[in-house]
């Protein structure tokens, strides 16, 4: 029984190389509408927001390599304690 609806399910295959082939040049177009009405919907950042973002990018990089080069110089010398 299982059998008989399973092949009642089954649809024919479809000649995919002409559909391909016609829908390439309607998915390159519609492709590239899409992507202009959803870089429309980008909420972009003002110039303000762009310094005060970089400013704080900028001032955690310091602040990390400061604290990598203490770590640094503090393993370094323990090193050299150690090793004579």
């Amino acid at each position: 029984m299982a059998k008989d609806t399973a092949k009642a399910v089954k649809k024919p295959a479809k000649n995919k190389d002409k559909d391909k082939k016609k829908s390439n040049g309607k998915k390159f177009t519609q492709f590239f509408k899409d992507l202009r009405s959803e870089i429309k919907k980008v909420v972009w950042p003002s110039k303000k927001q762009i310094k005060n973002n970089t400013l704080v990018v900028l001032g955690f990089m310091a602040v990390t390599a400061v604290f990598i080069w203490i770590l640094d110089f503090v393993f370094t010398t323990l090193m050299n304690l150690v090793l004579g």
